[in-house]
């Protein structure tokens, strides 16, 4: 299920009926009074949302919606007439995932959701290198033992490298991968987050190796820098 929270009558009945047609079940909401009491009784796979409501900002229904510890991890696309870098920028920092300007392309959007649920699907799997034990689907992160707390975007870049240990990276994938195609900030983002990370990790952040001029890789044999 996918909801859009969109007060534009003409566009949630376009999107909401693509959706539909392309077999993926959507309701759509004018207002978030209607969205957050269809939150109480189903909780969706996604969520569009636009900047622009009434009642409250679409950044207010983002930021609820990760505060709260049953829906923190939500995948969330942001629909707005708001095009600058600021805007993006604040969407993107306020915790939603991509980000798409109207008026947009209806199979953009599509290839958008497809790919955001792609990302975010859960994995079962446990993923043990050196004293660095993750656990995506219970968000478990150990160093040597210890639990580590990260951010959403450390914690998805952690796993992106744990799941492929050995293979490298250039920025420009992780961005695509971990922060999605639409974002539109300097590739020293990336670089930001691989220092905050190995700095949480301790001593087992030094399984996170650059690779000079490129990127990163998950290195099972840790030794000098690439």
């Amino acid at each position: 299920m996918i909801y859009l929270l969109e007060d534009d009558d003409s566009i949630r009945d376009f999107v909401g009926y693509t959706l539909n047609s392309q077999g993926m079940e959507a309701a759509g909401f004018a207002r978030p009074s209607a969205f957050w009491q269809a939150m109480e009784r189903q909780l969706p796979e996604l969520v569009l949302l636009d900047l622009m409501l009434p009642e409250e900002d679409g950044l207010s229904v983002l930021k609820k919606i990760r505060a709260n510890a049953a829906t923190s991890r939500l995948p969330v696309i942001l629909l707005t007439a708001k095009g600058t870098e600021y805007d993006k920028v604040l969407g993107l920092d306020g915790g939603a995932d991509d980000y798409v300007t109207k008026p947009f392309g209806i199979m953009e959007l599509l290839s958008r959701i497809r790919a955001l649920l792609r990302r975010t699907a859960p994995d079962s799997g446990e993923y043990r290198i050196g004293g660095l034990t993750v656990v995506p689907s219970k968000h478990i992160v150990q160093a040597d033992g210890a639990d580590v707390t990260l951010t959403q975007k450390e914690f998805e870049l952690l796993c992106l490298l744990m799941r492929n240990p050995g293979i490298v990276f250039s920025r420009e994938q992780l961005i695509e991968q971990v922060w999605g195609y639409a974002f539109t900030g300097e590739t020293r983002t990336v670089d930001v987050h691989v220092r905050t990370l190995r700095q949480k990790l301790g001593p087992a952040g030094d399984l996170i190796a650059t690779v000079r001029g490129y990127g990163y890789k998950l290195d099972e044999n840790p030794g000098e820098e690439s």
